[in-house]
């Protein structure tokens, strides 16, 4: 009865949690997003949105405590490499003298009265270091694996980085592209609609015939349709762009919006230079050959094991009980052991560990191909990009032309107030179409260094520093591989070569 009593005031049952403790956490969580960030003074440029995202990012910092946690990994790996050296302590009791009596295996007589050589009540302590070769051997494999380990993380960081630099850029100049042309779509856009209700009065007093205000409410409508589209995409790259830096949702921001500038200078890097600087430097790759050498380490581990250990060891001792002649002394000794069924073991360890290796192998083959048609593929998509770029440059000067070819006729009474309306919205859509461009151009920039494997930023541009310091280091280091938002030149040329 008392046990089942015992049993269950152990039991445990689930408790979910209050009300006030998830509206507690909800809060804490959302003071904690945003938390010891430099406040957006003035209006944000590329290279700070590239700042603000690298400092204050949660998916890059989330990388980055990986990593933290790894090195930690690693110093607990060094620990388990020291010898033991293990400190005991113990007091016993009876409430009767501990005693035997011998017997004689010859005669089988008793041959000794009852005695004790041991108090009722004793203490005893020792302190011993003792040292396994073989437990070194593993606890140094497996801290060389700690290291690889947390060099992965920094490869994880590093590709986290670079994605993320890359999203920046193309969200950058789509939201710089919005707030070029925001305002003018909304003047066109009530434009439109001071044009339907004229459109619609018409056709009430049937001063004009039936199809033709119905064709022209419908073309109307087509351009209000367009203008529709063209906010919704245009507002939603600003606010994938705050989170990208991390800002609030619905947080005021002004962006820098820089006057449409020319082309970048090609790459200075050959196509085939490119693609052994990527095989070099892709993170991918790299994770694979650290992987592959985790791999060697679990075959010496698998080794370790099957081999004899041999523990040395020393230590001090102390014992309370008065009758021994030496109630301190010191000990010292070796002592070998040898699983021998573990030899059954290592067959199938070696096996598996093999199999590991001619996948991993395979996989970096497979990847190696991959990442060649990459940077081939960055290749060819910037320069598409860039001609595209070209193409919406000349498209927007045509259509410049147009507009102001239709203003003055309309004006002249030439030409009439739809016509003027449908090429206003031609206008704006060249503009939008040239910035698009412009940021699939940019975007195709960075893509082509993040499949070479470069890295978005350098050890010298840290994390710690300041938005604007890190801004500065990062414009300097883009600027130095031909950045089109910065100088381009031969000292770029020979900077990133």
């Amino acid at each position: 009865m008392a046990f089942a009593a015992m049993l269950a005031g152990c039991s445990v049952t689930p408790e979910p949690l209050a009300r006030d403790d998830l509206r507690q956490r909800a809060d804490r969580n959302v003071a904690g997003l945003t938390a010891e960030q430099e406040p957006v003074a003035g209006q944000i440029g590329l290279y700070e949105a590239m700042a603000r995202s690298l400092k204050y990012n949660l998916d890059y910092k989330v990388a980055m405590m990986e990593e933290a946690v790894r090195g930690q990994e690693l110093d607990r790996a060094h620990l388990d490499m020291l010898p033991q050296l293990v400190a005991n302590a113990g007091y016993s009791a009876r409430d009767n003298d501990s005693g035997a009596s011998s017997r004689s295996l010859l005669s089988g007589r008793q041959s000794l009265e009852p005695s004790t050589s041991v108090e009722r009540r004793t203490t005893a302590a020792d302190l011993s270091l003792s040292w396994d070769v073989l437990d070194f051997g593993v606890s140094y494999a497996r801290a060389r694996q700690a290291s690889d380990q947390r060099l992965i993380s920094l490869e994880s960081r590093r590709k986290v980085a670079n994605r993320m630099v890359e999203d920046v850029r193309t969200a950058y100049w789509r939201a710089v592209s919005a707030e070029r042309l925001i305002a003018k779509l909304t003047q066109l856009s009530g434009e439109v609609t001071s044009a339907l209700g004229d459109s619609e009065e018409i056709a009430r007093r049937r001063t004009a015939s039936p199809l033709a205000a119905l064709t022209y409410q419908r073309d109307l409508i087509d351009v209000e349709r367009q203008i529709q589209s063209l906010q919704r995409e245009l507002v939603i790259a600003k606010a994938q762009l705050a989170a990208l830096m991390n800002l609030a949702p619905g947080t005021e921001f002004e962006l820098a919006v820089p006057v449409r500038t020319a082309l970048s200078t090609d790459f200075c890097m050959s196509g085939e230079t490119m693609i052994r600087t990527a095989l070099e430097n892709r993170s991918e790759l790299r994770d694979i050959a650290y992987r592959l050498r985790i791999n060697d380490q679990d075959g010496t581990v698998a080794l370790l094991r099957n081999l004899p250990s041999l523990r040395a060891f020393i230590g001090a001792n102390y014992d309370s009980n008065s009758f021994l002649y030496n109630s301190n002394w010191t000990g010292v000794g070796v002592r070998a052991s040898w699983n021998l069924l573990s030899v059954f073991r290592y067959p199938a360890d070696k096996r598996v560990i093999q199999a590991q290796t001619e996948w991993l192998g395979e996989r970096e083959r497979a990847l190696t191909m991959a990442v060649m048609t990459q940077v081939h593929v960055s290749r060819a998509q910037f320069a598409f990009a860039r001609q595209s770029l070209v193409t919406a440059s000349r498209y927007t000067q045509v259509q410049a032309g147009i507009n102001d070819q239709i203003r003055s006729a309309f004006k002249a009474r030439q030409e009439s107030r739809q016509r003027v309306i449908r090429e206003e919205m031609n206008g704006l859509l060249a503009e939008v179409r040239y910035d698009l461009a412009y940021a699939d151009m940019q975007n195709a920039f960075a893509n082509v260094y993040s499949s070479v494997g470069l890295d978005s930023f350098t050890p010298e541009v840290s994390s710690r520093d300041s938005v604007k310091d890190l801004a500065g280091g990062l414009q300097r280091l883009w600027q130095s591989r031909q950045d089109a938002s910065g100088a381009t030149g031969v000292a770029a040329c020979a900077a990133s070569s």
